[in-house]
């Protein structure tokens, strides 16, 4: 028995030396705080925790050493258990799934109601404020590191929330560590040199906690704003709230720009910019290939514009992306991957994707794929004339060109770079499909104009010809129309001299008689 002591004594001193030995390289690769130098300590802390998982040394520098590389997933996937988002809808599953087995044994539950003092009511302020407790606790014996590493992973996946509130409770941590250990009551709770220096001192971070944790509390602000003006029919101010996100200065992690182009495209339909929303929907498509709900808005704006087959083709992706999460039984990604769906809502969305598609269906079958809203398309009115559409046409042509479709590339921080090929090739492709859709409506657009002007044109040559035949009407003219009678003419106008006399002359012979001489003040006149 003793010999078997022994040997376990050894045992654990052999393989003691072995990982502090590990550990201690590790560091020393670390402190050069180059790539290859790094990944070689990673190699020899899986060494070192293959021996002794529980190590917090070794667990901590792992997860630093994966935030260096940029492995951002690895280190959500490693200390996924604090990420707050994780935890509350692991609660809420288990909430839902105890409202349901409460439901299924309520017989029991009225049966105990009945005597004085069995039924307790708990307050869920209270439950999260004992379990923050709890976790505080636990950090102070294991450490704040987590709080601080998987913030910043956090961040660079685009779980603002999470970044926000961990590296706030890192903070808080550090500064209450930094007191309990600055303010004591004796000289015998100092640490001594030795203790401190044995302690593995982490390497010096890539990024300032400082500006890290505002940029942070910026981006938020402004995407609560947006949401906030899209809720209350504020559209354009949305727009522009999450273009200053988008086309800001400092790239924003991939998951997050995702979000926000998801969520201006649905500010950009609510304000009738069809064109500009399926845009959007392609950049998010192009940064999230299966994020469920940009294809299903894309389907709705080709819907309505009555772009019947590419929004069946969508429907169609989207319906082989329900069956392949019911054949997984998760979501797609990570556990810690969020998603604006939830498991339980699959099936009855299949069903109501399988009726939409018949539909579809049966209109392409019935030959309604040619007769697409390009106003609505374009974003013009009916009856606009050449000058409106060639100026929306040229604003969607500077926005949409293929060759820019991947400009937004540069404004976008990756998680993994072997992803950007990928994510251009797919934009490229997507904004290559809106162009010629862009390109065909203009050409549609533009004939129907050229035809209505030549329309107007025939019209008014034959008004003019009209007008041509019609007689000139002179001035004191008869105008007769029809079997009306001619009107008399004023006689005494036309009267002249001569006329005048001949009327007196008239006169005189009728009072005096043929055979009476002439007076002499008229000789002269017949004469």
């Amino acid at each position: 028995m003793a010999d078997v002591n022994g040997d376990k004594k050894h045992w654990w001193f052999t393989h003691r030396k072995l990982v502090d030995k590990y550990i201690k390289d590790a560091t020393t690769l670390m402190a050069s705080e180059e790539a290859n130098d790094v990944a070689s300590a990673l190699h020899l802390l899986d060494a070192a925790l293959s021996i002794s998982p529980r190590l917090e040394t070794a667990l901590e520098l792992k997860a630093r050493s994966l935030l260096f590389l940029r492995r951002f997933k690895d280190v959500a996937d490693m200390l996924q258990d604090y990420i707050p988002s994780l935890k509350l809808s692991l609660n809420d599953e288990e909430g839902s799934a105890s409202s349901q087995g409460s439901s299924s044994d309520g017989l029991n539950l009225l049966s105990d109601a009945s005597s004085p003092g069995s039924f307790k009511c708990f307050s869920v302020s209270d439950l999260k404020k004992k379990v923050m407790a709890g976790i505080c606790k636990k950090c102070d014996k294991q450490g704040q590191w987590r709080y601080v590493v998987l913030g910043q992973a956090c961040c660079h996946l685009g779980l603002m929330e999470d970044a926000m509130v961990l590296l706030q409770t890192g903070k808080r941590l550090a500064s209450a560590e930094f007191r309990r250990r600055s303010i004591c009551w004796s000289d015998d709770s100092f640490l001594l040199l030795s203790e401190s220096s044995s302690t593995s001192s982490p390497p010096p971070e890539s990024e300032n906690f400082t500006h890290l944790l505002a940029h942070i509390k910026l981006l938020l602000r402004r995407r609560a704003a947006a949401i906030a003006a899209l809720d209350a029919g504020l559209f354009s101010e949305s727009i522009r709230h999450f273009s200053k996100i988008v086309d800001g200065r400092r790239p924003a992690p991939q998951g997050f720009l995702a979000e926000c182009y998801m969520h201006r495209a649905a500010a950009y339909r609510s304000a009738g910019r069809i064109a500009e929303a399926i845009a959007d929907c392609n950049k998010t498509l192009a940064l999230e290939p299966s994020c469920i709900q940009a294809l299903e808005t894309r389907a709705a704006l080709l819907e309505t514009v009555r772009c019947f087959p590419d929004s069946l083709h969508d429907l169609e992706h989207l319906k082989l992306l329900y069956n392949t999460i019911l054949r997984d039984r998760k979501l797609p990604g990570p556990v810690w991957k969020r998603h604006n769906v939830k498991y339980r809502e699959i099936p009855g969305k299949l069903c109501v994707l399988t009726t939409k598609t018949q539909k579809l269906k049966q209109k392409i079958a019935n030959g309604e794929t040619g007769n697409v809203d390009y106003y609505g398309l374009i974003g013009v009115r009916r009856g606009c004339t050449r000058s409106e559409l060639d100026r929306a046409h040229l604003l969607l042509c500077l926005r949409y060109k293929p060759d820019r479709a991947s400009s937004f590339i540069e404004r976008c921080e990756f998680t993994d770079q072997n992803d950007v090929d990928s994510v251009r090739d797919r934009a490229k492709m997507s904004s290559l499909l809106l162009y010629r859709l862009i390109q065909k409506g203009y050409s549609a657009v533009t004939a129907i104009i050229a035809e209505e002007q030549r329309k107007n044109t025939i019209a008014h040559a034959q008004n003019q010809k009209i007008e041509e035949r019609k007689p000139v009407e002179k001035s004191g003219s008869i105008k007769i129309t029809g079997n009306a009678e001619p009107k008399p003419v004023n006689s005494n106008a036309y009267q002249g001299v001569f006329c005048r006399d001949l009327a007196a002359v008239g006169n005189l012979l009728t009072r005096a008689g043929f055979n009476h001489p002439i007076p002499v003040k008229y000789e002269a006149l017949t004469c």
